[in-house]
């Protein structure tokens, strides 16, 4: 998100990394800070109106769509200051209370739509300090003094990137703000979702705030990688392309788009594994045509982008011959292949997070694990993403699997990725994980090795006691 919170100056500052966005026109003034945005008379909330009004305005992105939807707008176009109205505010549960101070101490003592906010209790799940027994207890109060509409305490639906597409709260086409940037998960469904970081705190207040229509970059994906590649696999090496300046296109700020026939196979969490990943190289977010979470009846506003959207480029790309990818300690584009790093000794290893969270994601890893144990001085620490998938696991016996093999179940939530909650790393110590990212002292000590990998490959180095190649013919 484009906008930084200041409580000292008299209006809402920008940040630009990168140059971009661009900075208010010379004849535009920024709105003042908490005085709510101008409401525009929208086009019908009846799908065909709004679809039908968008025929005049062709060549839009899904992106620009929803963005124009929210805006009130029958079109955007990159570059455009908007200033939309989200469906929904997610904030979790590290956020709330700093959020509620903020706005206290200018005057607010209520949020301009409650009924849209979302809280969730997914980084400290299970208290393990006095201080976050009492974070916890701030957040409850918080909830019912602001009447929140949604409030999902610990044990109530699981981390906040994923139980919302379960349970239908986000649906295709929806347009929302969050505080945590793997909100980009909702592009899975063809939702978008943008990271307001302090600045939910604006949204908050006036139920909006400007932010300027991004780029879009559309990433076919075609082949057939072997078995033992996953999904989580494609989005390091992608981002390790990207930043490395091997695909010849800026991304900072703008929006991935996937298509192709890999795409099209792709299942939910493997979607989900792709939008996870790219957020954390700058990319603003990452979308996926509509699908319907799990299964369920076709709802919420399908959109799709128009044959003659204006891309700002295109990139064709093959996954055929890629091999299972590791990315190295410090960030999740520093990818190489999985033979680069075989054979390093681990301490522990983490399966779960927003980025490798569903059920899909455990079955593949219990699979790897039939007939083996965990190695010995090994810890593998097991957390299911949402409530929903931690009943399935030990519905269909994925939890005994896991047990039996001699993992750790941790709750639904963000379990150690979540700055070490539930499975912190000590000095020196070494670990690969699915986590969503692996900076310096991302799960504990500073100097602990954090690597990241998929959770084939981490359920094979689970066994191994060391980093494995997770293909059956290694």
């Amino acid at each position: 998100m484009m906008t930084a919170w200041s409580s000292s100056a008299s209006s809402i500052s920008t940040l630009s990394p990168r140059g971009w966005p661009p900075a208010w026109p010379s004849s535009a003034t920024p709105m003042p800070r908490c005085v709510p945005a101008p409401r525009t008379r929208r086009p019908s909330a009846a799908g065909p109106d709004r679809l039908q009004a968008w025929k005049l305005h062709m060549g839009m992105t899904l992106v620009e769509k929803m963005l124009a939807r929210a805006s009130g707008k029958t079109s955007v176009k990159p570059g455009d200051i908007v200033l939309p109205e989200p469906e929904l505010v997610i904030l979790h549960d590290g956020y709330v209370e700093s959020a509620y101070t903020q706005l206290h101490d200018i005057g607010y003592r209520r949020v301009t739509h409650p009924e849209r906010v979302v809280f969730v209790t997914d980084h400290q799940v299970v208290y393990t300090t006095p201080a976050s027994i009492l974070r916890g207890r701030a957040n409850r109060r918080i909830a019912r003094e602001w009447r929140i509409g949604h409030f999902h305490d610990a044990g109530q639906g699981g981390h906040g990137h994923l139980f919302p597409m379960e349970s239908g709260l986000v649906r295709p086409g929806m347009f929302l703000f969050a505080y945590d940037m793997h909100c980009t998960n909702f592009g899975a469904i063809g939702a978008f979702a943008m990271r307001a970081g302090p600045n939910v705190v604006s949204v908050l207040a006036t139920g909006t705030t400007w932010t300027v229509v991004p780029h879009t970059l559309r990433v076919t994906l075609e082949g057939e990688p072997s078995p033992g590649v996953h999904p989580r696999d494609v989005g390091f090496w992608l981002a390790h392309r990207l930043t490395s300046g091997e695909l010849g296109v800026e991304f900072d700020y703008r929006v991935v788009e996937f298509g192709g026939a890999y795409c099209d196979r792709l299942p939910l969490s493997g979607r989900v594994a792709l939008c996870n990943t790219l957020t954390e190289i700058g990319v603003l977010n990452i979308v996926f045509p509509p699908m319907s979470p799990l299964g369920s009846a076709r709802d919420g506003t399908w959109l799709e982008s128009d044959d003659d959207a204006r891309f700002e480029h295109r990139l064709e790309l093959d996954v055929t011959h890629l091999a299972p990818q590791v990315a190295l300690p410090g960030a999740p584009d520093r990818a190489v292949p999985v033979g680069d790093t075989v054979g390093v000794a681990i301490d522990q290893a983490y399966l779960g997070s927003c980025g490798s969270g569903m059920y899909d994601d455990f079955q593949a890893a219990a699979d790897v694990l039939a007939g083996h144990r965990v190695a010995s001085g090994v810890r593998f620490i097991v957390v299911p993403g949402t409530v929903e998938t931690a009943k399935r696991m030990a519905r269909d016996g994925l939890t005994q699997r896991f047990l039996d093999a001699g993992a750790i179940l941790l709750p639904p939530g963000c379990g150690p990725c979540a700055g070490g909650a539930g499975g912190p790393l000590a000095s020196g110590e070494v670990s690969i994980s699915t986590a969503a990212t692996n900076g310096q002292g991302r799960m504990g000590a500073k100097d602990a090795h954090c690597y990241l990998g998929s959770p084939l490959t981490v359920a094979a180095s689970a066994i191994a006691g060391r980093i494995a190649d997770p293909r059956p013919a290694h």
